[in-house]
């Protein structure tokens, strides 16, 4: 278990990642402060914010930060899913003779940024799903490990629809964290526009790099749970879903609830919310702050839920709401 001094190096790190960070980016703390539990839990990451939010700058900025290989795949109808995992390219040796050898895709980075991910077809946003899930690559006959630590930060913009093809439950599920990306206030505008449209220029310092991430990963998988603070991240799952002594907004307007991996999420990154906090165990606190971005993406609504409007968050604070805790 890490002791108290080396938690008060990993916790100076972090905020110097911050400091790095915000350097760059304009309010949107928030943001960075959710980025930060998927970074360290290991997950995979959604980005939902209508276009020109920084979202882009985000990413690249925290694989700067961290000392991290960057990829962008701009995802369009056209893209292939070789354009994406690499193909093989038959090559020519000095002897004449020939052979092929497997050209890699951005996907081998530490980053990979996937913009505009419901824009490809399903065929090619599958293509990630392995990537994802198994942090390996099977192409040209062979299957071949990923750069560790290993990224997926994909960007939707909610707005424009025309042309897209949203992503199937199944990939949904992949990501750790679906993050909502606000509009800036009116002094974050400000700001916003005297740093690009002025002299303003920065550059980002490198605070840490992958073996670091990977060791603070490892002791923040010792953060210890309570079984009753573990038997209230389960109750919050289950009570996504609509079935008797549901509360009624989940009855009326959810069709299916949030999967196993909603409560693995919650509990993942719940932990590094608390050791971010300087704490060597989860709260309901914890539980409460990261059940918005863990399991938003993971309740479907029915015909009426979606007819009316009704967005995931509001059953989950309703769900929130209606749970008990132990004394």
């Amino acid at each position: 278990m890490v002791n108290a001094q080396q938690l008060e190096i990993y916790l100076e790190q972090i905020g110097q990642v911050r400091q790095e960070i915000g350097k760059v980016m304009v309010g949107q703390r928030d943001v960075i402060e959710q980025m930060m539990w998927a970074v360290f839990s290991g997950g995979h990451v959604l980005l939902e914010g209508v276009p020109g939010l920084g979202k882009t700058l985000l990413v690249k900025t925290l694989a700067e930060a961290f000392e991290l290989s960057f990829q962008r795949i701009q995802f369009t109808p056209d893209l292939m899913p070789t354009d994406i995992t690499g193909t093989s390219i038959l090559q020519v040796d000095e002897a004449g003779r020939q052979h092929f050898q497997f050209q890699q895709g951005p996907v081998f980075a530490h980053v990979v940024l996937a913009d505009e991910i419901n824009r490809a077809t399903p065929k090619t946003q599958s293509a990630l799903l392995e990537a994802m899930q198994e942090g390996t690559v099977s192409a040209g006959g062979a299957t071949r490990p990923l750069p560790r630590p290993f990224f997926v930060l994909a960007t939707q913009n909610p707005l424009e629809q025309e042309g897209t093809y949203p992503l199937p439950e199944a990939q949904l599920d992949r990501f750790l964290l679906k993050i909502d990306v606000p509009f800036p206030t009116e002094e974050e505008l400000r700001e916003i526009v005297l740093r690009t449209t002025g002299v303003y220029a920065t550059s980002v310092e490198k605070v840490a790099d992958g073996s670091q991430i990977e060791s603070i990963q490892r002791w923040i998988r010792e953060i210890l749970v309570a079984e009753e603070v573990l038997s209230y991240a389960v109750r919050l799952l289950l009570a996504t879903h609509p079935r008797e002594g549901a509360v009624e907004p989940v009855q009326k307007y959810v069709k299916a609830g949030a999967g196993p991996r909603g409560v693995q999420g919650i509990i993942a990154a719940g932990k590094v919310r608390a050791f971010m906090a300087g704490r060597f165990n989860l709260a309901y606190e914890d539980i409460d702050a990261v059940a918005l971005p863990a399991l938003r993406h993971r309740i479907f609504l029915n015909f009426e839920g979606e007819a009316l409007g009704i967005h995931p968050d509001q059953i989950i604070r309703e769900v929130l709401a209606s749970l008990e805790r132990p004394a």
